[in-house]
């Protein structure tokens, strides 16, 4: 794939899963990629990965909830790229309790990293972007975001609270030459659903495989999906011939081939 020669993008929640994914494919599809994460490790080795493959690739530790730390990302890799074209808002956090075990320190948690810090990082470059009147921002939400499941309310509001972000900006947007846009995709092989896993079978005393299938069976997916299948979908989103495509929602379900 190519297309994205002479764009640079930010990718937060870079070190892992859909954003080390998504960094890889939009730095192969031409651009450079700047990935950004609260571990700094993770980020520094998958970007030094992505250099020994040729590709143009930078890292930096964020947190997403930090106006501080975002404002720095959005000035540092503007003077490592030149500019940003691209933000892909990848970071999150999941945890799964029903509601009478729902702390608030845990529901606030969840709604700074999934919402405030997309809130954050689209704040950041939306008007820069804006006066070059050229930009893609792809926010990766869920499934949850359009529909709901229980023991995950605290993640299924604030993945709602992003589709629901996604789609008021695409109005502000209209006619500036950005774009906002959303993949939804519903259980995705990556560490995050690993850690998912892990909880049913501790709650449970199931095995790896029983709890994978349960978790399927209740999400009504035939399989995981993989995280290159988000990070296509994200790179067909940051493409010149998607500038009509805005406030559109990609649900990723495993449904297909992959």
């Amino acid at each position: 794939m190519s297309g994205l020669e002479g764009y640079n993008a930010i990718v937060t929640g870079g070190g892992r899963g859909i954003g080390a994914a998504a960094g890889i494919a939009l730095a192969r599809a031409g651009a450079k990629v700047s990935l950004a994460a609260r571990n700094e490790t993770q980020v520094v080795e998958i970007a030094a990965e992505m250099r020994k493959e040729g590709l143009e690739a930078f890292a930096f530790r964020c947190d997403v909830t930090d106006p501080h730390q975002v404002r720095d990302l959005a000035l540092s890799a503007s003077e490592a790229m030149g500019r940003i074209d691209i933000l892909i808002n990848n970071a999150g956090t999941a945890t799964s309790n029903p509601l009478s075990r729902i702390t608030l320190a845990e529901w606030q948690h969840i709604m700074d990293v999934n919402v405030t810090g997309t809130f954050l990082c689209s704040q950041a470059v939306f008007e820069q972007m804006k006066e070059r009147r050229w930009g893609r921002i792809v926010n990766v939400a869920s499934i949850a975001g359009i529909e709901g499941d229980k023991y995950i309310s605290a993640y299924t509001a604030a993945k709602h609270a992003v589709v629901g972000f996604t789609r008021a900006m695409a109005e502000e947007a209209k006619g500036t030459g950005v774009t906002f846009n959303a993949v939804c995709p519903g259980y995705v092989d990556t560490p995050l659903t690993d850690e998912t896993i892990a909880r049913i079978m501790h709650q449970t005393g199931r095995s790896w495989q029983e709890s994978l299938s349960a978790l399927l069976e209740r999400a009504g997916q035939p399989r995981l999906i993989r995280a290159h299948e988000v990070a296509d979908a994200v790179v067909e989103l940051c493409m010149e011939a998607a500038g009509h495509t805005n406030g559109e929602l990609v649900v990723l379900d495993g449904t297909d081939t992959p």
